[in-house]
């Protein structure tokens, strides 16, 4: 019997997605692990994995088709020379929602969702040396799942018996887990949101003009910064904070590292001091959810870096308890892999709190928008000499502002000043946060 190819949910928050080509044609043998199509979701392209082997034996969705929901039925698949029968590509119907969902994997962002996803390609347990758990058993019959998601699933405790698969004939993957996916910070799942305005058609009139197509991801970024300023109640709260120690030190432990080929950044101090920072005021290292608030216990900072089609932010798990040498190797890794394309997913979803820095620009100050679930996110502008008090005498020194933004939902203004505080307090004496 011919097996429904499905529109995969390839990221925990897509919805819909762009069959934007098809790699195999029909009559084309498919097997497992081969990559079948390229799928530009509300993120990125990324590349379909076949998971059943077999046949293509008609192709439903051509490529190039945009809205493509979630489960909507592609291709078909089976033994070669089996007759298809008249089959038309229909979403599948809906289903209802489990009493208790899965938390919804943070995205992460500078201020938005906005971390593409990159092509990757999903490894099976077994070919990771691993050997998968056994299935588990739903009704009397065994439930479909890829040997990656049963491991996943084994290893959090999730009960793949509850879980409904977006996979060929109904199979768990990756994606369905959510939580599954490996991510270092799990968010708490919010109330659905409001619907977002339409933004107006535009009439350019006689002035010389192209129009450009939005894509999955800008159209995403577009919707969670309107949904970040209209539902979560920002507080700002800016510092000035001098950078001369800092600076000094970086430089002696440059010379010190060289012979190890590790050179510190700003950037790389800065992410230790705010993570730092959130251990010792951990009032906002939290989320805001529906009815609870969530205390995390280590400090995931999201680090904004740019890459051609916009930003993503890759994260330093466990920040405050990594060496500087730790974080800077760690940080050039995932900024290189990321302008590749080359993330996995639990690389850049979840974080407990976002680092900004525009200083490169030469940005004075500027306030930066969250990103839900996160409750915060620190805006870094560029240091410059200016007339600085210090020590009773008016001197000059390097200063840049550092501007943190809140959700007044879950961090008091008072909570967020003594994180600012500290911040500061570290940056300023920067043996503090390496001892």
């Amino acid at each position: 019997m011919p097996t429904e190819l499905k529109m995969p949910a390839l990221s925990p928050t897509m919805e819909e997605g762009t069959l934007a080509k098809w790699l195999v044609k029909e009559g084309d043998a498919i097997n497992s692990g081969d990559i079948i199509a390229e799928i530009e979701t509300d993120k990125a392209t990324m590349e379909f994995e076949a998971v059943d082997e077999g046949t293509l034996l008609k192709i439903l969705v051509e490529e190039g088709s945009d809205n493509v929901a979630v489960g909507t039925v592609i291709a078909m698949i089976g033994e070669e020379g089996e007759e298809v029968g008249d089959v038309s590509a229909a979403p599948a119907p809906a289903k209802e929602a489990p009493k208790e969902e899965a938390p919804a994997k943070a995205d992460k962002g500078y201020g938005r969702d906005q971390a593409p996803e990159p092509d990757t390609k999903v490894v099976p347990a077994e070919a990771e040396g691993v050997k998968a758990p056994p299935a588990p058993v739903k009704d009397g019959e065994r439930v479909k799942a890829s040997p990656l998601a049963r491991r996943l699933a084994e290893a959090q405790g999730i009960d793949l018996t509850a879980i409904n698969g977006s996979g060929p004939g109904g199979r768990i993957v990756r994606a369905d887990l959510g939580k599954g996916a490996g991510g270092a910070a799990a968010a708490p799942a919010a109330s659905a949101p409001a619907p977002t305005p339409q933004a107006a058609s535009v009439d350019p009139g006689d002035i010389p003009h192209t129009v450009e197509k939005l894509s999955n991801m800008r159209k995403t970024i577009a919707r969670r910064l309107t949904e970040s300023k209209q539902q979560v109640p920002h507080i700002y709260l800016t510092v000035d904070i001098n950078l001369d120690k800092l600076l000094k030190l970086r430089s002696e432990m440059n010379a010190g590292l060289e012979a190890r080929g590790v050179k510190l950044s700003v950037n790389d101090l800065l992410i230790k001091a705010l993570a730092v920072a959130l251990m010792e005021v951990p009032e906002c290292n939290v989320s805001f959810g529906d009815g609870e608030l969530i205390k995390y216990e280590r400090a995931d900072i999201s680090v904004a870096v740019s890459i051609p089609n916009g930003l993503i932010t890759p994260i330093i798990a466990g920040a405050n308890d990594k060496s500087l040498s730790k974080i800077s190797a760690e940080m050039k890794e995932l900024a290189e892999r990321a302008k590749e394309g080359k993330l996995q997913p639990h690389e850049y979803q979840g974080g407990t709190a976002s680092l900004s820095n525009m200083g490169m620009f030469g940005i004075k100050q500027f306030d930066a928008v969250i990103n839900p679930p996160q409750a915060m996110i620190m805006a870094i502008s560029a240091g410059e000499k200016r007339p600085y008090v210090v020590d009773d005498s008016l001197q000059i020194a390097t200063v840049m502002s550092a501007t943190g933004s809140f959700d007044h939902r879950a961090i008091d203004g008072a909570d967020g000043a003594r994180l600012m505080k500290v911040f500061k307090q570290l940056v300023e004496n920067p043996l503090g946060m390496v001892a």
